[in-house]
This record gives C-alpha cells, sequence and structure tokens, in this order.
C-alpha cells in the first residue's frame, strides 16, 4: 500500500545532512580547484578573472540546482509520508568541467594571445567564450529533457546503472586515487578514516561529522607535515589572490561570445548530451535506491540552473550527482542540498570559496571522491538483476578506455607531435593501438549503455532487437557520437572524414553491421525464443 501522506513537514536537517553537506561541498570545490589549477597555473590566465568573473556565475548555478533539489526532495517526503527521502545531489561536471579547462577554454585563451591581445584582454574573451558555450549546452539540456522518461523505460536497468558506475569507478574511483597517493600519508590517512566511518560504520570519539573530521584531520596533516620539511617534494604554502564579493553578471555578455563557440560545437554538444544521459542515469540510480524522482523535472533543474549560470558569467555546467545512494546512506536528507546550494552560491559571491579553492589541498578532496564512486559502482550490481551483471561488468569497459585517454593525452606525459604520431601508426597489421584506444573511450558513457542494453536483449532472448541496437551503434559510430575518429571526441559527418580516421570510422561501423547481420540471422532460428522484458524495467 502507498504509505499516507506526511501529517507534519519533513524536518530541514537531521544528522547525516552535515556530512552529506561536507562531502558534495567538497565535490564542488575540488571540481572549482581544478579549473583554477588548470586555467591559472597551465595556461596563465589571470586568477582575478577566474576568480572573480567566472566563478561567481558558475556558483550560482550551483545554488539554483541545489535550491530546485531540496524543493523537489522535500515534495516527494509529503507526498509519500516518508522522512527518508534524499535529494538529489547537484554540483559541477567533473568531466566536463576538465573538458572545458583543457580542450577549450585554456586553448582558446592561448589561441586569443596569439591574435595578439593581452592577457587581461583575451582572458575576458575566454570567459565570454566560456559564458556563451555553458549557454548553448543548457539550450540543449531543455530541449533534450522532455526526452528522459522515454529513455527510462526503453533502456534496462542494467544500461542505465552499467554506464555510469563505470565512470565512477574509472574517472570518481581511479583518478582521485592516483591523485591521493601523490601524497601518501595524507591522502591514506584521510582515505583509511572516511571508509572506518561511512563504509564500517565505526564510532568516533567525538561528536563531529565524520567527513569533517577526516577533512580536518588531512589538512592539518599537509600543512603540518609540509611547514614541518616532512612533506612531499614541491610543498609551498599558496600566496592567497586578493578577492573582493563579486555579483553574478546578469546580462548579454554571452553573446559577444558565441561566434567563438563554433569550432568548438564538436565538443560542446556531446558535452550536453554527456550530461542529459549522466542525469537518466542518476535519476534511475536515485530510483533504485527507493527516491522515485521524475526523470525529466531532474533533467529540467540541471538544464535550467545551467542555463542560467552561463548567462550570469559561468563556465562549467553543473549536473546531479551519480552519488544520491552514498548520500542516502550517509544519512542525508534534504538540508545537505540546501547548506551546499547556500555555501558555494553565496561563498562564490563573496570570495569566500575561491579563498577555500586556493588553500584546499588536493590529497584531501581526492578520498571523499573515491569513496562516492565505489558507493555508486558496488550500487549498480545490486540494484541489477543478477543475471543481467555481465551485462553491467560489459558497460564498465569503455570507461576504462576513456580513463586510459586521458592520462596518455595529458601533453606532460606525451607531446601532442607524438601523441599525434602514435595515433596514426599502423604497424605490421591492424589499426595503430592508441587510435583503437582513444575511439573506444570517446563517447563512452553512450557507448557503455548500448553494449549493456545489446548484451540484455541476448540475455532475455530477444535476438531482433539485439541486432537492432547493433545497427543504431552502427550508425552512432559513422557520426561520431560513439566512436568518434576525433582524439577529442568531436562529432561529424561520415563523408568529410579522409585518410585514417575513414577507415577507423567504417572499420568500426562495419564490424557493429555484420555482428548485426549475424545476429538477425540467428532470430530466424525456429523456436527462437522470445521472451517477455525483464522486470527491472520502468
Amino acid at each position: 500500500m502507498t504509505p499516507p501522506p506526511a501529517r507534519h513537514a519533513p524536518r530541514w536537517f537531521v544528522a547525516g545532512d552535515f556530512n552529506g553537506f561536507f562531502g558534495l561541498l567538497v565535490d564542488n570545490l575540488s571540481i572549482l580547484g581544478f579549473i583554477a589549477m588548470a586555467l591559472v597555473g597551465i595556461y596563465g590566465v589571470p586568477a582575478e578573472v577566474v576568480f572573480t568573473r567566472m566563478f561567481p556565475g558558475t556558483a550560482l548555478g550551483v545554488l539554483l540546482g541545489n535550491l530546485a533539489y531540496t524543493w523537489m526532495a522535500r515534495r516527494l517526503a509529503r507526498r509519500t509520508g516518508r522522512d527518508d527521502v534524499t535529494a538529489m545531489p547537484l554540483g559541477l561536471d567533473a568531466p566536463t568541467s576538465i573538458g572545458m579547462a583543457l580542450l577549450v577554454l585554456g586553448p582558446a585563451f592561448a589561441a586569443f594571445r596569439a591574435d595578439g591581445l593581452d592577457d587581461q584582454a583575451a582572458a575576458i574573451a575566454t570567459w565570454q567564450l566560456g559564458m556563451a558555450a555553458l549557454v548553448v549546452m543548457g539550450l540543449l539540456k531543455t530541449v533534450l529533457s522532455f526526452a528522459g522518461d522515454w529513455i527510462t523505460r526503453a533502456l534496462p536497468r542494467a544500461a542505465l546503472l552499467g554506464s555510469i558506475g563505470g565512470a565512477a569507478l574509472a574517472l570518481l574511483g581511479f583518478l582521485p586515487l592516483v591523485e591521493l597517493l601523490r601524497n601518501p600519508v595524507v591522502g591514506l590517512v584521510t582515505f583509511g578514516l572516511l571508509l572506518y566511518v561511512l563504509v564500517a560504520r565505526g564510532a568516533l570519539p567525538l561528536r563531529i561529522p565524520g567527513v569533517l573530521l577526516a577533512f580536518l584531520v588531512g589538512t592539518a596533516l599537509y600543512y603540518g607535515l609540509g611547514l614541518a620539511g616532512l612533506g612531499v617534494p614541491g610543498f609551498a604554502v599558496p600566496e592567497p589572490v586578493r578577492l573582493s564579493p563579486q555579483l553574478p553578471l546578469l546580462g548579454i555578455g554571452f553573446l559577444e561570445g558565441l561566434p567563438s563557440t563554433v569550432p568548438y560545437l564538436p565538443l560542446l554538444l556531446p558535452f550536453g548530451l554527456l550530461m542529459v544521459v549522466g542525469g537518466i542515469n542518476v535519476s534511475e540510480s536515485a530510483r533504485a535506491a527507493g527516491d522515485d524522482y521524475r526523470t525529466r523535472d531532474v533533467l529540467l533543474v540541471e538544464a535550467l540552473s545551467t542555463l542560467v549560470a552561463g548567462v550570469c558569467g559561468g563556465v562549467a555546467q553543473t549536473t546531479p550527482y551519480i552519488g544520491q545512494p552514498a548520500y542516502k546512506q550517509m544519512g542525508a536528507r534534504s538540508g545537505y542540498t540546501l547548506l551546499t546550494g547556500l555555501f558555494v552560491g553565496i561563498g562564490g559571491m563573496l570570495g569566500i570559496v575561491a579563498g577555500l579553492v586556493q588553500w584546499l589541498p588536493l590529497a584531501v578532496l581526492a578520498p571523499i571522491i573515491v569513496y562516492v564512486g565505489i558507493g555508486i559502482t558496488v550500487q549498480a550490481f545490486h540494484a541489477t538483476p543478477a543475471r543481467h551483471a555481465p551485462a553491467v561488468a560489459l558497460a564498465f569497459l569503455p570507461s576504462l578506455a576513456y580513463l586510459l585517454s586521458i592520462k596518455l593525452g595529458n601533453p606532460a606525459w606525451i607531446a601532442p607531435e607524438r601523441f599525434a604520431a602514435l595515433y596514426a601508426d599502423t604497424g605490421a597489421h591492424g589499426l595503430p593501438e592508441l587510435a583503437a584506444l582513444v575511439t573506444l573511450g570517446n563517447g563512452f558513457i553512450i557507448t557503455a549503455m548500448l553494449w549493456a542494453t545489446l548484451l540484455v536483449a541476448m540475455i532475455e532472448g530477444r535476438m531482433r532487437a539485439a541486432a537492432g541496437v547493433l545497427l543504431l551503434c552502427a550508425v552512432l559510430t559513422l557520426f561520431g557520437v560513439i566512436h568518434s575518429v576525433d582524439p577529442r571526441g568531436g562529432i561529424y559527418l561520415p563523408w568529410t572524414l579522409e585518410g585514417l580516421r575513414a577507415v577507423i570510422a567504417w572499420q568500426f561501423a562495419g564490424a557493429y553491421g555484420a555482428l548485426a547481420l549475424l545476429v538477425g540471422a540467428l532470430s530466424l532460428q525456429r523456436g527462437q525464443a522470445q521472451p517477455s522484458p525483464s522486470p527491472d524495467r520502468i
């Protein structure tokens, strides 16, 4: 029976909200920290522009999105009469924020300087480009939001959770794990303390939120060891940038940046599409954890908060985080998103967030992200029928290719000229190994969803459906939606490809087509069963 409506409004705060607040806050601060590190440290963008122009509008998107998700959680709690409803966590998206910094904003700043602009003028032009890019992605996400409910009905849970579980394991688990191990004393102590309080549910001698305690211990270790000369090489106390309060600038400044977005559309449009797919996945993840939010509402909130952030000066898109079950396990309800939104939004305008970003060590920020990644990966298996577990595991593999592409594409590891040579080196036989790796990683979330859907259809004996998925893979491959042969992951028209890239695209598409014909032929066998869809569908 459906629980009766709650007689009393749900509480604004419970004890778990404070753990959730510090966890979600750290997630957002870590991404802001990376953006600042990449733009200021790698490309030389003036810090004043990053902190006082890009950050306030970006923080406003986090504020608006979290306020909306808080309201949605309280509405669901009142409607169902439950007091254990956990709000969807919203923050800055890690993969696309990294992509914006390294593939769009940083190179654009370098290009503007090459065109003769001084640093300040180039930084302003880069900021306007970032605003316009966010508006483009926000509009795309708004349009696609209305297809969310249909997609959740059409795809099996293994595809939805497996694809996001792979991203969690590779990008939220492994990458931050490497970063925390670069400062092992600080990183491992912080991580171990988090595992003790959040996974093992261990008791603490002090009545203090476990995440906050781990945060304080890690930060104290970092600066204590560093100042004592016992820290890792390269330790230095940051020189704070002088900041002043700065409100988001509502206006039409993004219009000046629109023409500059055209060369970057092959990157920006997949970034927006990736967030729609991710939003669908996290809605399914929350539903599997017991909180039935409407997918369209979840998608519209992230789309509109991204759009408003872009109009007001932001440069990184917001997204519902894939860790809602992990926050639910912490005991968080709706107060943690309210606290996070207010802190990041108001703190971003007052310069508080920028000040924190300058002082927080990455070895302390990374462990909480690893924990969230572990929780999502585990849930992908727990919430999926046991016979579909191979499809979940299969969905993890494209994420691993994307992980390797990120590392190998780092100019500090492999010079761009050497990377291009390896990408084109066919060797004795077959396609270039690096090209195959990059091609598999490009569009990895959509690839993972399609692969898992294919395998679920085969497991259920629906071979014609499996053949249809394969044909769809072939078509999407030709246009670069999955398996893009552009090393940056851009989309294109297949007839514009030349040379090795054309060969790779047609080989991948041909492989899907050939397998579709084989699977289609197998479906014609006499007595071929066509079982009903699995009950895991929504």
